[in-house]
């Protein structure tokens, strides 16, 4: 469904836009009065201090109590990273779980936070929909015209009967069972809250926009809000970043019989300058800040821990501090979808043609031209499947989108494109690039032997890159590769060959950036004598008894012991091989621990793999006795490293 109206997006947004230069649309910005500007800020503000009370529901609806400046500190960091970023299952959702895990709620709280709220949106859209289709079933774009008005009607009174039901069903649930989980169900005083803050963020999100439209006959806010709503609501069920292209197109769709495409594209620029850039950097700032405090309460807590041993416990507990979930999580999720968004961008950067300028810039560009935006766009069609390789944490993934980055932020410059867009692409690869730590997967490609499917996938991608370079722009009008197959006079089965292969091509990526498969070796005469050829093995690890097994590391050339304990799977000792190889054991580990629904340790380790320890949100606690005597005793103080709240408990275990 993303994908239809996606396509349907760029064929409406490039039919009305293909002929606007950007200095139409810096002459309407001219022409917007400073009042205007005021009363668009103001009702931004109110749309995100109403939006904050989603989470302040939420949180006293699974039964906490929280101050207001968090949960509204959550709601606006969330929101505005999954507005910008799409993907709100990955990008918003990391935010709350980064956040409230911190503060002490459980995983499955912070899964109902984030059903509520969903929920809250569903709610207030319901009740504004069927309240435009019941008093102005004329006015819904598109279908208004050409759909009975009794069955719109119907429609509205189907909606409004839903939200009735929701409500009074709080008189009569108060708990729902699902599998082994128990959810409290709102009650109908919640649920009329929920429905009331819900609408009144819409009303005041949609007043952002209309508030820069210009006068048009017939379009009231009633009928802009429906459109909105509408509008906004297929950017969500596309998933694109920040609704881009779908949002703008089923907006131009509906509103072109009303006004110009300047006005409406101008009005469009200036709602996302408001509610999305503007806060994302905002957000961007004050999390970033929580992040630096949050690090140094850590630093803290291991400075503590030197004091505290896991045998004494803890002298004081600070939830906030303890409950640590792990950065890398985080920030793969938001590398995610910022490059998620770059691509999107560069494959819509040929809706407007570019500023030919006087200048430098200008002379490049006309070299550059014929195939600049052809090959921006088959980037943009790279970085997309690159993502998901990102989200898998692998490492060849990291590298090739650095360079598409730096590549796509150079050639957009000499392509004559506002400097926004460069500088965004620049701001991305300068934010994942610090992170090396958090891509540990060699791709499958690299790390095992060439099989048969993976040959296919190699020449198959081979063969979509020389068709795309033959079937590319042969003349100076240039074009993307989504232009030429929708728009160009070249045959129908040339235009679509293209699109099959880029859509290969695309499929290709995402097998061969494929994460190699976590191997374990059992620990039998063969796997100890492999693993006591390896640097920094060890004869003991402080425990009596056997190993279950070794971990590979994705080159195979470090092996880590591990052994499987009650709800933890434990590794003994640092991995033993090569250092690099060394790092991507330690994650294997984790990664197993979480296929198996078990908590990742770390028994009996040194000093050198720390940070690593610390990225997965361990806390490394200095082991007493006979655990030091284990390893070379008045060599090395050697750790436990374990979430907080399990290091008494696996301290006893491995005595045990």
């Amino acid at each position: 469904m993303g994908l239809v109206l996606m396509v349907a997006a760029i064929i409406v947004v490039q039919r009305e836009m293909r002929h606007l230069h950007w200095a139409d649309i810096r002459h309407a910005l001219a022409g917007i009065p400073a009042a205007t500007l005021w009363a668009g800020a103001g009702m931004t503000v109110l749309s995100y201090v109403v939006l904050s009370f989603y989470d302040w529901l939420a949180v006293r609806q699974i039964g906490r109590t929280m101050p207001f400046r968090r949960t509204a500190f959550a709601a606006f960091c969330s929101y505005v990273l999954s507005h910008n970023l799409g993907f709100s299952a990955i990008s918003g959702a990391a935010v709350r779980f980064r956040l409230y895990g911190n503060w002490g709620l459980r995983p499955l709280e912070v899964a109902q936070i984030i059903a509520f709220c969903s929920a809250t949106y569903l709610l207030g859209a319901a009740v504004l929909i069927g309240g435009v289709l019941l008093w102005e079933p004329e006015m819904v774009p598109v279908v208004g015209a050409r759909v009975p008005h009794l069955l719109l009607e119907g429609v509205g009174l189907l909606l409004w009967g839903g939200v009735a039901l929701y409500i009074l069903l709080g008189r009569r649930l108060n708990e729902v069972t699902l599998w082994r989980w128990t959810i409290t169900f709102p009650s109908s005083s919640m649920a009329v809250a929920q429905t009331v803050v819900s609408a009144a963020e819409v009303a005041a999100t949609a007043a952002i926009a209309y508030i820069f439209l210009p006068d048009a006959p017939g379009l009231g806010y009633g009928v802009f809000l429906a459109i909105y709503i509408a509008s906004y609501t297929a950017g969500l069920v596309a998933s694109v970043p920040g609704g881009l292209g779908v949002f703008d197109g089923a907006m131009m769709l509906a509103l072109g019989s009303y006004m110009p495409s300047t006005s409406i594209i101008t009005a469009i620029l200036i709602f996302r300058l408001f509610y999305y850039i503007i806060p994302l950097f905002l957000a961007g700032v004050m999390f970033a800040g929580h992040e630096l405090f949050l690090r140094g309460d850590a630093v803290l807590l291991s400075r503590k821990a030197g004091k505290d041993s896991p045998a004494r416990g803890p002298r004081t507990a600070r939830p906030s501090v303890v409950i640590r979930e792990s950065e890398a999580d985080f920030s793969v999720a938001v590398a995610t979808g910022a490059v998620s968004l770059c691509g999107g961008v560069l494959i819509a950067l040929t809706i407007l043609d570019p500023e030919t300028w006087d200048n430098a810039a200008g002379r490049l560009h006309t070299l550059f031209g014929m195939a600049g935006d052809y090959l921006l766009s088959l980037i943009g069609v790279a970085l997309i499947g690159l993502a998901i390789g990102l989200s898998q944490r692998v490492t060849l993934a990291w590298k090739v989108t650095l360079g598409l980055l730096a590549a796509a932020a150079g050639l957009t410059l000499l392509r004559g494109s506002p400097l926004v867009i460069p500088a965004l692409m620049a701001l991305v690869a300068i934010l994942i690039a610090p992170f090396r730590n958090s891509y540990y997967r060699h791709a499958r490609v690299l790390s095992e032997p060439l099989s048969f499917p993976t040959i296919m996938s190699l020449l198959l991608l081979i063969a979509c890159v020389i068709v795309l370079a033959c079937a590319g722009p042969h003349d100076a009008l240039g074009g993307s590769w989504w232009e030429i197959m929708l728009f160009a006079s070249s045959s129908g089965v040339g235009r679509w060959t293209m699109g099959l292969a880029v859509m290969l091509g695309l499929l290709m990526i995402m097998r061969l950036i494929r994460p190699g498969r976590i191997a374990i070796m059992p620990w039998d005469g063969e796997g100890q004598a492999q693993y006591h050829m390896l640097d920094h093995a060890v004869d003991a690890v402080g425990v009596a008894w056997m190993p279950s097994g070794l971990i590979v590391g994705a080159r195979g050339q470090a092996l880590l012991p591990f052994v499987r304990r009650g709800t933890f799977l434990i590794g003994l000792g640092d991995p033993a091989g090569n250092a690099e190889d060394c790092v991507s054991a330690i994650w294997w580990l984790r990664d197993l621990a979480v296929q198996e629904g078990r908590q990742p340790a770390f028994w009996c380790v040194g000093s050198m793999f720390l940070s690593v320890y610390n990225d997965l949100g361990l806390t490394a606690w200095p082991l007493p006795g006979p655990a030091q005597e284990a390893h070379s005793p008045g060599v090395e103080t050697f750790y436990l490293c374990a979430r907080p709240t399990d290091a008494r408990l696996l301290q006893s275990l491995m005595h045990n």
